[in-house]
């Protein structure tokens, strides 16, 4: 394509951005935010997903420059969203700041994780859908990259099942674990981990030779939300490759007006 003859070029057309700022006050965080965007993700059997990402991403700006180049972050996710691993997200991180000739620079990526789960009993399969997270900051010094979990699950509460004649209230919770790794861990891992530490998972699919174990299943593994946050951390203490984790869970409760809430975390390197 030709340009025409008094079109501005790249080269004459002013850069407001680059100019000095005389406020001198510098900025923290500075990009794009919500870009949704097709994500392929590797996953632990070896293949791969797609996905759709709800992604963030920032630089810092010093005290004398007026403003960063906004369309350098969308140049950059283009290259960077077949294979998505914790390593290309740090490789992204390092990019942007050499781009944008930055000293930080900060990725924030958000999206529904999908994994085949057959029923207990009958095998039926279904998918579920995880809320997962990768987020990831890079400096001079290095980086620092933190993979975010969200399961739901089943609670049974152990009182309720201790006093009453009839059964016991039962919930669904939402279980997150946060983690920093020295080593490869996978979103089916931490799944997984957490799924574990409830009273039963949940399914999509349960047909009523399935329910009827499930119930009992969780009937006879009762969890306060205290019981929950304390099982999942032992069990990612006992993992060598997580180096910290940060592990909640918000019960939702079934004859409460409010819900019960406990979180850990834990610096296994101090």
């Amino acid at each position: 394509m030709t340009t025409a003859p008094n079109s501005p070029t790249n080269e004459t057309m002013a850069d407001i951005q680059s100019e000095p700022d005389r406020r001198r006050v510098a900025i923290d965080k500075v990009g794009v935010k919500a870009i949704k965007h097709p994500v392929t993700l590797s996953t632990m059997r070896g293949d791969a997903q797609e996905t759709v990402a709800g992604i963030n991403m920032y630089v810092s700006l010093p005290a004398d420059r007026k403003g960063t180049h906004m369309s350098r972050f969308l140049e950059a996710i283009n290259e960077y969203r077949e294979g998505l691993q914790p390593e290309r997200i740090i490789q992204l991180c390092h990019e942007l700041r050499e781009n944008l000739d930055a000293a930080d620079a900060h990725v924030e990526m958000n999206f529904p994780y999908f994994i085949t789960k057959k029923a207990p009993v009958t095998g039926l399969p279904g998918l579920m859908d995880y809320q997962c997270a990768f987020h990831c900051e890079a400096n001079e010094h290095g980086e620092d990259f933190i993979m975010s979990v969200a399961a739901a699950a089943t609670s049974l509460c152990p009182c309720s099942k201790e006093i009453s004649a009839y059964g016991a209230h039962n919930q669904r919770c939402l279980i997150t674990a946060e983690v920093r790794f020295n080593s490869m861990v996978w979103i089916e891992e931490l799944v997984d981990h957490i799924e574990s530490a409830a009273s039963c998972p949940v399914y999509s699919v349960l047909k009523r030779p399935d329910e009827k174990l499930v119930t009992e299943q969780a009937f006879e593994n009762p969890k306060f939300v205290e019981d929950i946050v304390r099982d999942l951390a032992i069990r990612l203490d006992e993992d060598e490759r997580l180096d910290w984790f940060h592990v909640k869970s918000e019960n939702f409760e079934s004859i409460h007006n409010h819900n019960a809430y406990a979180e850990i975390t834990r610096d296994k390197r101090s």
